[in-house]
């Protein structure tokens, strides 16, 4: 099966944006689980400085 360009960037599109969402899943997570884990707001701000040195830098090398 030759592969033609346009089915090359498909997949290599396809492939980032997978990789994206599996990364951004962690952000997503913790602040949809954030109303369940903390309940107060000291707990909260606990939860999101966790996620805080790897906000949105675990998608840079995207």
């Amino acid at each position: 099966m030759p592969f033609d360009l346009n089915t090359l960037w498909f997949l290599l599109i396809a492939i980032l944006f997978t990789g994206f969402f599996i990364l951004e899943g962690f952000d997503f997570g913790v602040g949809i689980l954030l109303p369940i884990v903390a309940k107060d707001d000291q707990e909260r701000r606990m939860v999101i400085n966790t996620i805080g040195p790897h906000w949105d830098g675990n998608e840079v090398w995207l």
